[in-house]
This record gives structure tokens, C-alpha cells and sequence, in this order.
């Protein structure tokens, strides 16, 4: 609540007109009113104090009377003044809380008057003019200064009684206690965390020692909490990402659009829809509007399928945009690295199906698609778990189609089972990948929404012209951008905690090629080679720095360089190069074509974007200290 606290000579007030639809019922008396001699409190209640309504009149009748203590004033006249914040309580939240402070105040030995709620009202006071004769104060509930907006749908997962099982893909359910994990140790990490719900890391993660020594990604003391700074070897790799899942998902055969990243807290659907979304919202103000930033691309590819003319004949119909940046208030205790953070890029594709046999096949061919995605970012079945999600309805009616997905993933998977649906989709997947602090993390999901057609206004056309209201997938098939990097991080910290060389796909590595002259005499060869091998578009740099061979060797050792190769006279002269692979340690003597056509064989099918630093070592800034 915030209050303007004036002692008055007098205020007097006279009703004008409704403000509201539906203002406090009122009496011809009570549409005149004055004091003299008085402690005029204009107040204005808050959303936030819809929280604790009782904690806030405690806490204004306390400053109130402290503040008509300090100016000796026996009366208080309570005034509704919604000027005063642009954030305001429901109507009938707001009358509560005002009348029961007039009630307190009167316990407290005032006479008191309050001013009808809900209406224009003409008024005219005189300001004694004494240095406390103007004063304000703000009261909010405890802890709630920076509380985030109260989210239905987040309450209501931690109340959700969930029933945990393990599918086999033979197809048997087994309760989880009841499960033999022998083989399936991340399996059994993966249900442990998941059952547990604590999502805090207490300490940091591998791979955020890996992307700082890469100079790959770095935190951003100028910004809020998990928004992160891409130095340009990252921000390579995360636009090679951002780049190859649009092309599959186009390839899939979504219409790639643009959308806002801010919406209005009023609009109807929207404010629904906020309530049924398990996030917490980043929220800004302009002017005397609220708005949250997207915590996906839901909102604006709803709006357009709203206003689009959708038939039959367009089903199943996909659209996708790659939103950089969504926006989630994370709690900071959860913050990590790139697994967990406020602002990421999530490839966000939602297909309209006409019904639910059109909408559970495009779910088996999405989930197949997010296998392949994964796949070419390194990530293999072995390396995340899988979590399916439904009701028992669902379970009972449509068993042997989540069979079939356990089937497909060759592997037990876990369950998670509601007796009643709360949330705004029937069924969901996700892959969840299991870091070195046993932690998941979900990469690629796809659910199936049955609310948001007909809460959004979506509908089609059937063969005889009636509207009628489709189901929605959702559908990211690698999950936000930085969690790949995450994964892909984390399981290069994996291997490497085993004595396996750690190294990023060849077609993501930052450089693909390292050439390193002997000398200072065959630099030019050095160039050469490294302009041929541009010129075939592979990434490579030339060290030319004054470091000896075997520090510069072992430098790109340190970088992952995939290829090192070593140049001296005899491979000037003999028109050679002598390399060096990183995946199987071998050093070769072969011609440049050769490694070129290597190189292809294996970057072939992916995008490619030209190396994002200086050619020459020696020209190169150092990022981190």
C-alpha cells in the first residue's frame, strides 16, 4: 500500500460519477463528507498486497499512527486514491483492506472518516504547512519488496501428487522403488533428482571452468543474474547451433515467423495463460502499463494462428521461431553456468492437429526428429535420460503408445503420473541430460496442449465448414541453445575425468585446423596452407607467435584444435603437411587435398560460418585474465 499522508486544516469530498462498474454501495448521506482539524491519508492498494491483506492494514495502521502521533491529530480521514500506483489490487481486495483499517484506526481511540471507494469524487483540503505536515509511506507484506508474481501453475507443481514408475521397452510399468538400476545408473541419478525436486547447485559444475578457460562464455556483472556474455569463439558456437536446428526444423516443414518479446499482463489469454505455465516472468512497465517478457514463443505464434484462416487441408500445420532472447526469473539458487538461467534461446516450434490421432503421430515423429537433432550435436541415447508425463486416463487408454516410445529409445525410461491433469497438456517428453554433479537438466520436449486452442481463439475448418478447435504441440527439438552447450560441455568433462580426450564436433570447433611453421623461414608456406584450407572453407589460424614447437603444440592441445598441422622445409619443399589428429593421436604425412576431403567427409550436411578470430595468433586479444 502506498499512502500520502497530509495534515489537513479540513478535507471535505463530494461524489461525482462510478469509477468503477460495480463501486461500494453508498447511502445519499454518505456522498458528502467533511473533517477539520485532520490526518488525511490518501491510499492507494496494491497488487502486491493481495499477498497478506491483513499483514498490510496492521502495518498502515502503525505508520499512521506514528505519523498522526508526531502532528497531535485525533482524527483520521482514509481517502481511496488510485493515483498513487500504477500496480493496483483487485477492486474488491482493495475495499477490504480499506475498510478494515478504518476499523482498526477506530479501535485505536480516532474518529474517523473514509471516502467511498469507487468512485470521482470533487474534494478540496488545506495543508497546514508544517515541515511533517507532508509525508508518504509505502507498506508491503514481509519479503515481498521483490517477490516475483504469484504463479498458479507453480504452486500447483509442488502440491501435484505425482507417481513414479519405470517403462521398460518390453513394456513393463515398475514402480520406481521397486526397479533394479543395475546398468542403469544414470537412469537411477536422473529419478533420484527428479523425485527429489531440488533443483540448487551447490557447487560449481565442470563445464563452467570449461567455458571460462575457452573463452567461450563469461558472466555479466553489468547485467542481472543469468544473462551471460558470448566472447566470439562462443558466440560462434552458439550460432552454428541456432543455425543447424532451424535448418531441420524448416526441413521438418515449419514456417519460420518473428514475435515480441513483451507482452501485456491484461490480455485476457494471456494473463490465463501465465497461470497455467510453470515459469516465473521477468515483468517491465511502460507507462502505466505492466508487461512480462515471453518465457517462450507460445504467446505470439498463438496470437498469429488467432487470426489466421486455418483448414483442414493445412493440418498438421507448424510454425517455429527461434527466440533469442526468452526470459525466466530462475531463483538464484538455481543459477548454473549454462544449465540453468534468466535470459536463453529456445527453438520453439507448435504445430496445429486436428485431433488426437493426428496430433499423438505428430508427437512419435517429433520425438524421433529431436533424436536426430540431438544426435548431430554429439549426444547420443547414452547420454541423456527420458521422462514421459501423463495422467492414468491417458495411460489406460493410450499405453501402448508410450511403449512404443520406450521402444524407440531402446532403453527403460522414467514415468510421471497424475491421477487428475493440471497442467495445459495431456502428454510430454523430454531428454534430460545428467551432469557430473548428478544434475538434469531437459534438452528436447514435446507436449501435447489441449487448452490454449480455445483459450486463444485457434480454430479450423473442418471438411464441412465448421469451426472447430485443434490440439497444439509443442515442441524444442534440442531445448535452449546454452543447455546444449551445457551438455555438450558436460560430457567432454566426462571423458576427460576418464582420460579421453576431450574435444567439441568437428563442425562446431571454433578452429577445425592449427598450422604451425617450424620457423619464421616458412611462414610463408604456414599462410599458404592456411589460405588453401579457408579457401575450402574450414576454419584455421596460423601460430606465429615466438613460442618453441612444443608449447605451441601443446597450446593447441589445451584449445582442442581437431588437426594440428606442423610445416617445415621439407614440407615447403615436398609441397606436404605433417598432421596431427586429435581423435585418434595419430600423426600423418599426407597432401592437402586429402585432409580437405577428411575434413568434408565429416562436416558435410552441417552448417559452416568462417572463423570468428584473427588468423594470426600474435593478433589476438585475451578475453579473461
Amino acid at each position: 500500500m502506498r499512502m500520502l499522508l497530509i495534515h489537513s486544516d479540513y478535507l471535505e469530498y463530494e461524489v461525482r460519477d462510478k469509477a468503477i462498474k460495480n463501486p461500494e454501495p453508498i447511502n445519499e448521506e454518505q456522498r458528502k463528507g467533511r473533517l477539520d482539524e485532520v490526518l488525511a491519508v490518501f491510499a492507494s492498494v496494491e497488487k502486491v498486497d493481495e499477498v497478506n491483506p491483513d499483514e498490510v492494514v496492521e502495518k498502515a495502521l502503525a505508520e499512521i499512527k506514528d505519523v498522526a502521533g508526531q502532528v497531535k491529530a485525533e482524527r483520521v480521514f482514509v481517502y481511496p486514491f488510485a493515483h498513487l500506483s500504477s500496480d493496483l489490487a483487485k477492486p474488491d481486495v482493495a475495499l477490504d483492506v480499506l475498510r478494515k483499517l478504518e476499523e482498526r484506526l477506530k479501535e485505536e481511540g480516532f474518529e474517523v472518516r473514509r471516502a467511498p471507494f469507487g468512485y470521482y469524487k470533487a474534494f478540496r483540503l488545506s495543508c497546514k504547512g508544517h515541515p511533517l505536515a507532508e509525508l508518504s509511506r509505502t507498506v508491503v507484506p514481509e519479503g515481498e519488496v521483490n517477490k516475483e508474481e504469484r504463479n498458479v501453475a507453480l504452486e500447483k507443481e509442488e502440491e501435484l501428487k505425482s507417481y513414479w514408475y519405470v517403462l521398460t521397452p518390453e513394456g513393463e510399468l515398475i514402480d520406481v522403488e521397486k526397479f533394479d538400476f543395475t546398468g542403469h545408473e544414470n537412469l537411477r541419478k536422473f529419478a533420484n533428482y527428479e523425485i527429489s525436486k531440488n533443483r540448487v547447485a551447490d557447487r560449481e559444475p565442470p563445464h563452467v571452468k570449461l567455458m571460462l578457460e575457452h573463452e567461450l562464455v563469461d558472466y555479466e556483472p553489468g547485467s542481472d543474474a543469468g544473462n551471460l556474455r558470448y566472447y566470439p569463439k562462443g558466440r560462434l558456437i552458439k550460432g552454428l547451433l541456432e543455425q543447424y536446428v532451424t535448418e531441420k526444423v524448416v526441413e521438418y516443414g515449419a514456417m519460420e515467423v518473428e514475435t515480441p518479446i513483451m507482452y501485456d499482463f491484461e490480455h485476457p489469454a494471456l494473463e490465463k495463460y501465465l497461470n497455467r505455465f510453470p515459469a516465473r516472468q521477468y515483468v517491465v512497465k511502460s507507462g502505466d502499463k505492466k508487461f512480462f517478457l515471453r518465457f517462450a514463443a507460445c504467446f505470439g505464434q498463438f496470437l498469429i494462428k488467432k487470426d489466421a484462416t486455418i483448414s483442414y487441408r493445412n493440418l498438421p500445420l507448424r510454425m517455429y521461431e527461434l527466440t533469442r532472447y526468452s526470459f525466466r526469473r530462475e531463483k538464484s539458487g538455481e543459477l548454473s553456468g549454462l544449465r540453468r538461467l534468466r535470459a536463453f534461446t529456445m527453438p520453439d516450434m507448435h504445430t496445429v492437429a486436428r485431433d488426437l490421432k493426428q496430433a499423438m503421430d505428430e508427437f512419435k515423429k517429433q520425438y524421433k526428429l529431436s533424436m536426430e537433432v540431438l544426435k548431430g550435436v554429439g549426444l547420443t541415447p547414452e547420454d541423456y535420460e527420458v521422462a514421459i508425463r501423463f495422467t492414468r486416463d491417458f495411460w489406460e487408454e493410450h499405453g501402448d503408445f508410450i511403449v512404443e516410445l520406450a521402444k524407440i529409445i531402446g532403453k527403460p525410461v522414467l514415468v510421471e503420473m497424475w491421477d487428475q491433469r493440471f497442467f495445459y497438456f495431456i502428454l510430454k517428453f523430454e531428454f534430460n541430460f545428467v551432469d557430473n554433479l548428478d544434475k538434469a537438466a531437459a534438452l528436447s520436449t514435446v507436449q501435447i496442449d489441449v487448452e490454449n486452442a480455445e483459450r486463444f481463439g485457434i480454430t479450423y475448418y473442418d471438411e464441412e465448414g465448421k469451426e472447430r478447435y485443434p490440439l497444439i504441440l509443442h515442441c524444442s527439438p534440442s531445448g535452449a541453445i546454452e543447455r546444449v552447450m551445457y551438455a555438450i560441455l558436460e560430457k567432454q568433462a566426462k571423458l576427460q575425468a576418464r582420460g579421453v580426450k576431450p574435444a567439441f564436433p568437428l563442425w562446431l570447433s571454433p578452429i577445425q585446423v592449427r598450422v604451425i611453421p617450424v620457423s619464421d623461414e616458412v611462414l610463408d608456406y604456414a599462410l599458404y596452407v592456411a589460405g588453401k584450407l579457408e579457401g575450402a572453407k574450414i576454419r584455421v589460424d596460423v601460430d606465429d607467435t615466438g613460442d618453441r614447437l612444443n608449447k605451441k603444440i601443446r597450446k593447441a592441445e589445451k584449445e582442442w584444435i581437431p588437426y594440428i598441422i606442423v610445416v617445415g622445409r621439407n614440407e615447403k619443399e615436398g609441397d606436404t603437411i605433417t598432421v596431427r589428429r586429435r581423435s585418434d593421436g595419430k600423426q600423418v604425412e599426407m597432401r592437402l587435398e586429402d585432409l580437405v576431403r577428411e575434413i568434408r567427409s565429416q562436416t558435410e550436411g552441417f552448417p559452416y560460418r568462417a572463423r570468428p578470430l584473427p588468423l594470426l595468433l600474435s593478433r589476438r586479444p585475451k578475453f579473461r585474465g
